[in-house]
């Protein structure tokens, strides 16, 4: 059979360049609008956006979202994939055809150094002056014709957060011929770039600002006001520590409705098909396997969504750079980076949205380590356990004679995932041949609203990955899970419950023999099997354990009872700690696999989270019998 010959899209591509915080996404918004393809470059987690537009003439084109770049000696993964796209060298990629530039026209200063970089190329290039509006407000008047003049290549005007903002850029699209213009060639120019003293670029930035720029003498700007507070270094943390405090508490409250509308309508889907089919496997199949694990997946949606947001306003208005500069030297005194303090704080949560925030962080050894710690802050789906074991064995009275007893051991259950989580990054700092966290340096955008519109986009980018890519997978797990967890049924003669005979049941059988030593029966060990496709389902396996028919509520008080009475407080301590550490749901491993490109990560994730939890809870559960005897 005939090999068949790779589709090779015949509509010119032109790539999107410029320095992060110029607006540069907007614009790429502003052109293509919901015609977007989202995805990794290949081998890389660097995230690659393309899509389409046609101009005012009605030439179709595709367009390259590159990753923000301030030099073409590349320092980050983003600006290393920026220059071999430009210099049509990287792999699976083909050069495309013309540069739109696009520079803020509030800070042409360091914009015109990637310009004249952009120009060693000999790319065929357009140069776009985004952010027009902000400057004319701050009196900044820019003469575009003299600077069109001096550069030698075309120059337009844009407003890219308005619409009809990308109208000039169109317009002179359709005035360039580049498709028939020369290819770029290759990596010969870096070598030009390399070998051009730094002195020589500023001095004709200096040159181009002296003829083409005049800037006004006036009063701090609303930013430089703003900044007396947000980067003061007392009044700084405190707004951080308010702002992150209200996203925290949004995350769980604002979600709650929302995931329990989820959780009914999937609950009432899976009535539904009850009602309308037969008792049978494959009505077990499609309510608890196919209905059930999607249920399980979407039901993250809505915090993921809620934390996205906060995150994506917070980036577009200017202040999350602000508060990685404010962390960067607490983070920093254990290896990380300052950028890795939302994705921890997200993951309280879920690590989901939490190991999917990483990608803010540019440098590869911190969102690494950041994907690796992000599991040992207490997501929510540990809650019903917690509540369940605290409740059955922690007696509710009055320490001190102001904290409950309850409430502090939740305390230290989350205090132990946060402390656990920064030594392991200092272990990290020394184990990794990177050894530490990079220097934080980025610029420190201005002060604006966050744009309605590039905000719905980014959700909807987001909300589309974590269902298209995470939910298939999972879905299939959570099916096989199903299988193992219902198959082969009980005998006729049968004295343990369902699960018992299950291959479920079987394995958690033979677990017992490995965890024994630290106090787990053989009905935790069960638990444990169905508890990988979500943690809180280890309630509801230990109330199929016992043969509870309760549900909700009704199960987590039946069954605070009853292992009040089958267990003793060392096992419940252990239980507890092991959540603390226990290896992650496949979800989120999955989601690992996917934000690194492989299975290694997921694995090393597994494997020190399996030895942390176990020698702690082996610890606690010998060191309570001993002081309990």
């Amino acid at each position: 059979m005939a090999a068949t010959t790779p589709h090779v899209s015949t509509t010119p591509l032109i790539a999107l360049v410029g320095n992060p915080n110029c607006g540069k996404t907007a614009l790429f918004n502003r052109l293509t609008g919901s015609k977007q393809k989202v995805g990794n470059y290949a081998g890389v987690t660097v995230e690659r956006k393309e899509g389409q537009f046609v101009s005012p003439a009605g030439q179709s084109w595709r367009v390259l979202d590159l990753p923000g770049a301030y030099s073409l000696l590349a320092a980050t993964p983003d600006e290393a994939i920026t220059r071999d796209v430009i210099a049509g060298v990287r792999a699976g990629e083909a050069p495309p055809v013309g540069l739109v530039c696009v520079v803020d026209a509030t800070n042409l200063r360091l914009n015109l150094r990637m310009v004249l970089e952009l120009q060693t190329l000999n790319v065929p290039m357009v140069l776009v002056i985004n952010m027009m509006d902000q400057a004319t407000k701050r009196g900044i008047h820019i003469d575009v014709p003299r600077l069109q003049t001096e550069l030698g290549i075309p120059v337009v005007e844009a407003v890219a957060v308005r619409a009809g903002g990308e109208q000039a850029l169109l317009t002179q699209l359709d005035q360039l011929d580049w498709p028939k213009l020369p290819a770029p060639e290759g990596a010969r120019p870096m070598e030009r770039i390399a070998q051009t003293p730094v002195e020589d670029t500023h001095r004709r930035v200096g040159e181009l600002l002296a003829a083409c720029v005049v800037m006004p003498s006036h009063a701090p700007s609303l930013t430089a006001r703003l900044d007396r507070y947000a980067l003061h270094p007392v009044m700084g943390p405190l707004i951080l520590a308010t702002l992150m405090f209200l996203v925290f508490q949004a995350v769980f409250s604002w979600a709650s409705t929302p995931m329990d509308q989820i959780d009914e309508g999937m609950g009432a889907l899976g009535d539904l098909v009850k009602t309308h089919m037969a008792d049978g496997p494959l009505r077990g199949l499609l309510v608890e396997g196919v209905i059930g694990g999607a249920g399980s997946v979407l039901v993250f949606l809505p915090q993921i969504l809620i934390l996205f947001g906060f995150i994506l306003a917070l980036e577009d208005s200017g202040y999350l750079p602000r508060a990685a500069f404010l962390l960067d030297r607490v983070m920093g005194s254990v290896g990380l980076s300052g950028r890795a303090f939302i994705p921890l704080l997200s993951s309280f949560a879920c690590a989901i949205p939490g190991i999917m925030a990483t990608r803010t962080i540019s440098q590869p050894r911190d969102r690494l380590v950041t994907i690796l710690i992000a599991p040992l802050m207490t997501c929510s789906a540990r809650l019903p356990v917690y509540a369940l074991l605290i409740a059955a064995f922690i007696p509710d009275r009055t320490v001190a004679g102001i904290f409950n007893l309850q409430g502090l051991v939740l305390f230290a259950l989350y205090m132990s995932g946060i402390v656990s989580a920064m030594i392991v990054a200092l272990v990290l700092k020394r184990v990794m041949k990177q050894g530490g966290a990079q220097p934080l340096l980025m610029e420190l955008p201005d002060y604006h609203w966050p744009h309605l519109r590039n905000l719905v986009l980014g959700l909807w980018e987001r909300a589309k990955v974590f269902v298209t890519r995470t939910g298939t997978t999972i879905l299939s797990l959570m099916v096989v899970l199903w299988v193992l967890s219902n198959f082969p049924g009980a005998p006729d003669n049968a004295t343990q419950p369902a699960i018992y005979y299950s291959f479920a049941g079987m394995l958690g059988r033979a677990l017992e023999v490995i965890f024994a030593p630290i106090g787990f029966t053989w009905q935790i060990c069960i638990a444990l099997v169905p508890g990988m496709a979500a943690r809180e389902v280890a309630v509801a396996a230990l109330g199929t354990v016992y043969s509870m028919s309760q549900t909700g509520d009704e199960l987590s008080t039946a069954l605070q009872a009853v292992v009040s009475q089958a267990w003793t407080l060392p096992t419940a301590l252990s239980l507890m700690t092991w959540y603390v550490y226990a290896p992650q749901c496949l979800p989120t491993l999955i989601v690992v696999k996917r934000e690194t490109n492989g299975w290694r990560t997921p694995l090393i994730m597994v494997s020190y989270l399996f030895t942390l939890a176990y020698l702690a809870s082996w610890a606690v559960f010998h060191l309570s019998t001993y002081l309990l005897r």
